[in-house]
């Protein structure tokens, strides 16, 4: 398996209204140094309806500046429509990462 596949097989199991990290993401995948690779592998994810990109983010709960699956705000509007809650400078609160 690539490590590519390893990171889809991963995000695959995020609960519906949870998060994690690209780098908890680079992790479990084998290589705690490839979150950046995390990032790109879900970038050209071959399978957008079975891997849930948008509940990766980073560390801090930041979200990405560009969201590749509709744009800027695309990601927050999938995560709050799972419920998830955000602070008042748009991080992820951490209560809703796994």
């Amino acid at each position: 398996m690539t490590f590519f596949e390893r990171v889809y097989e991963i995000v695959k199991t995020i609960p519906y209204g949870k998060v994690t990290s690209y780098g908890m993401v680079a992790f479990l995948a084998g290589n705690k140094r490839m979150a950046r690779q995390v990032g790109w592998a879900l970038h050209v994810n071959p399978l957008p309806d079975e891997v849930p990109c948008y509940r990766v983010v980073f560390k801090d709960g930041t979200l990405s500046p560009a969201f590749a699956f509709g744009g800027e705000n695309a990601q927050r509007a999938l995560l709050e429509k799972e419920g998830i809650k955000f602070d008042k400078k748009g991080r992820v609160k951490p209560c809703f990462f796994v």
